[in-house]
């Protein structure tokens, strides 16, 4: 049950209107994650500012969205898990064995998606601290510094949904059902 509001374009404050307009628009639909955002105007712009920006760093699509799974996955959010699963399929093209992996935190059939994937659980893990096996392993996979810091990056944006649906914890938008994950596991990790 969503303890926060999950605000529309009728509802939100005059400062967030406009990006739940084109939020919806660009979506076909709301998303509750920015309905819910929309309660502090400062947030979803961030949120969406930080997105823009995430989508301009060196690593491919396949390659964020697997930061965005791992981070949601290591996070508890089932929400984000659901709406980037839908974005792995339709958009970055993966295909269900990596996608799982993704989720459940082993290891799927790409070898670079499953560095991705480690280095996340590491940045997150060590709250930047990584260990230099973790690092050089990172590089190994064909990856630069630049990347890593770009993991960085994602990390920070997963960060913000992901404690925010935590918070608010708003219901799967009808068109994410098809995606949802049981996080039962992850908070049984806590």
């Amino acid at each position: 049950m969503t303890r926060l509001p999950i605000l529309n374009a009728a509802t939100a404050p005059e400062a967030a209107k406009e990006r739940v307009q084109n939020a919806e628009k660009a979506n076909g639909f709301l998303p509750n994650l920015i309905g819910l955002l929309a309660n502090a105007p400062v947030a979803l712009e961030t949120y969406q500012t930080v997105s823009g920006i995430n989508a301009r760093s060196g690593l491919t699509l396949a390659e964020r969205e697997a930061v965005q799974i791992t981070a949601a996955a290591t996070h508890g959010c089932g929400f984000c898990v659901a709406g980037h699963t839908a974005v792995a399929y339709k958009k970055a093209g993966l295909d269900e064995a990596a996608v799982n992996a993704l989720r459940d935190g082993s290891h799927g059939p790409d070898a670079r998606l499953n560095a991705v994937a480690d280095f996340t659980r590491a940045v997150i893990r060590s709250r930047g601290r990584v260990e230099d096996a973790e690092l050089k392993a990172f590089r190994d996979a064909g990856f630069s510094d630049a990347n890593a810091l770009e993991v960085v990056l994602g990390v920070s944006l997963a960060t913000l949904c992901n404690f925010s649906n935590n918070l608010g914890q708003p219901d799967l938008n009808p068109q994410l059902q098809p995606y949802a994950w049981n996080n039962t596991a992850a908070i049984a990790a806590e």
